[in-house]
């Protein structure tokens, strides 16, 4: 169960930190997802720094496993709110599928370091 523990958190860590620099920096993915979300640019950036902080907190998370369950209850908040983002538009389900996955992902994170 630990080298489950220690893939997820890794896989997790290493998204944040990409969709996270990506959202920050302005990659015209995101830029047209949030567009399309009808939510501001500048919650796009405050986003990308929220994920960027919940990858830190993941990868603290190695040393100090109480660490990964902030991190989870952090990412999972915003993994939730863009789930309702693609709701309230009205997005078909593949493109909120993405936002449902890793909530699903943070949420067995959670139970796996809960039970650790």
């Amino acid at each position: 169960m630990t080298v489950l523990f220690i893939v997820l958190q890794s896989l997790l860590a290493l998204y944040y930190v990409f969709s996270g620099t990506a959202k920050t920096l302005g990659a015209k993915y995101w830029v047209d997802i949030f567009n399309n979300l009808r939510i501001p640019q500048s919650f796009r950036v405050v986003t990308g720094v929220v994920q960027l902080v919940g990858a830190a907190i993941l990868i603290i998370g190695y040393w100090y496993s109480e660490a990964v369950t902030w991190a989870c209850i952090w990412l999972g908040i915003t993994m939730l709110l863009a789930c309702l983002a693609h709701f309230r538009v009205k997005d078909p389900i593949g493109k909120t599928a993405p936002a449902l996955m890793f909530t699903s992902l943070i949420i067995i994170l959670t139970i796996v370091n809960a039970a650790v």
